[in-house]
């Protein structure tokens, strides 16, 4: 069935990060945003009908995950990645961030190593600083117009306080889908090693035709035994306001150590909505999914095509993976502060800095293509406006 990607909805009045405190994030009261990673498209039917099934029944106390929360997750990632799971190695989480944590606090002791690959996500920087620990910056390689990782700079970073790498898989910002290849090789350089990985997975099915996502821990019983892998329906649902994520983690050390700490922070009673629309997601979403993946494989060759017929020098970065344009402004000789000023102020569009991702984004911004086409156009617009007041006049 077709699905409405394209109509405007106001969220203004709904209290939303992304939309209701333009003012006081970016001090510009009418800029687009095309910053935080949610999307612009209402979710899809047959979650909505499930939430509104529940809240008929008017108490919503605690909840329990029912088998169907579980089987759902597992009958998902067989049918989408080809890796069998159990329930039993399926863990809560309220988020993706708060699994980041609980894995810092239980793996590592202040004054440990963890290792990060920028330009990446900022909050895997914040919860190793946040909790004590140390983070180790790995700097993905820029070959051109795709990054790749640097997995001898990587062996040779890590000492005996090392203890823990943090995956971004696929990569958010810089938007590649790791091969099967490479996570191989990564996934032997931390056997070598013996590091414990986390590995994000949380854009996993947010994959473009022509690309397809490997789970780090289906590559090898190895790679299982040191893995905890991070999935949610936030992000390929828009589903982010309801608090409900899973790590899946098959070493049994590993896990009794994460539900520990889980229970020691009081963090394991899942939002009761939550349960019920990742079961409706991984259940009936697909034919959704498919579709919004077709959209936004639209929305950014619009974007890539636009930019870069500017004289300007703009480059808009292939995308494999998730509905984040990684967008090379180099060109444009602008600092950092320049660089925000000129999206922000002059063409009133509301990017992710660059920079927010580690000193490897300097130069760049991210933009969220999760949004109806009509915004993406007023937005390619606006900045195409912006860009003209960048040349030099004609004498």
């Amino acid at each position: 069935m077709p699905y409405d990607f394209d109509t405007i909805l106001d969220r203004v009045p709904t209290g939303c990060v992304k939309w209701s405190c333009r003012r006081e994030l970016c001090g510009q009261e009418d800029a687009i945003p095309l910053w935080v990673a949610d999307m612009d498209f209402p979710v899809a039917p047959e979650i909505q009908e499930a939430i509104l099934a529940r809240v008929k029944h008017p108490i919503y106390g605690y909840p329990v995950r029912p088998d169907g929360f579980y089987d759902s997750l597992a009958a998902w990632t067989r049918r989408r990645f080809g890796w069998e799971i159990r329930r039993e190695w399926i863990c809560y989480s309220p988020g993706i961030v708060p699994a980041l944590s609980l894995a810092v606090l239980a793996y590592t002791q202040p004054g440990d190593q963890v290792l990060v690959q920028s330009p990446v996500y900022y909050p895997f920087g914040a919860v190793v600083v946040n909790n004590g620990r140390r983070v180790v910056d790995n700097p993905l390689k820029f070959e051109g117009d795709r990054y790749v990782m640097d997995l001898e700079d990587l062996e040779r970073k890590i000492d005996s306080r090392t203890k823990l790498l943090i995956l971004c898989n696929p990569h958010n910002p810089v938007g590649r889908v790791w091969t099967r290849e490479e996570l191989t090789s990564l996934a032997e350089l931390c056997a070598r090693r013996n590091l414990i990985v986390v590995s994000d997975e949380i854009h996993a099915d947010i994959v473009m035709p022509g690309h397809r996502h490997t789970c780090l821990a289906s590559i090898s019983e190895d790679a299982a035994s040191r893995t905890l892998t991070c999935l949610a329906v936030s992000k390929t649902f828009n589903l982010a306001g309801l608090c409900t994520a899973n790590v899946v983690i098959p070493d049994s050390r590993l896990r009794e150590g994460f539900a520990a700490m889980a229970g020691n922070l009081g963090l394991g009673s899942s939002n009761v909505f939550g349960v019920v629309a990742q079961e409706a997601a991984y259940s009936h979403g697909e034919p959704w999914l498919e579709e919004l993946i077709r959209y936004i494989q639209g929305n950014h060759r619009r974007l890539k095509t636009a930019l870069e017929a500017d004289p300007a020098g703009i480059r808009v970065l292939p995308l494999e993976g998730t509905y984040l344009a990684w967008v090379d402004c180099r060109a444009l000789g602008l600092d950092d502060p320049g660089l925000k000023d000129f999206f922000v102020r002059k063409a009133r569009v509301w990017p992710d800095e660059g920079i927010k991702f580690g000193p490897g984004g300097s130069g760049f911004v991210r933009v969220n293509l999760a949004c109806p086409r009509a915004t993406l156009e007023e937005a390619v617009g606006r900045i195409l406006s912006a860009l003209a007041f960048l040349r030099p006049s004609a004498c």
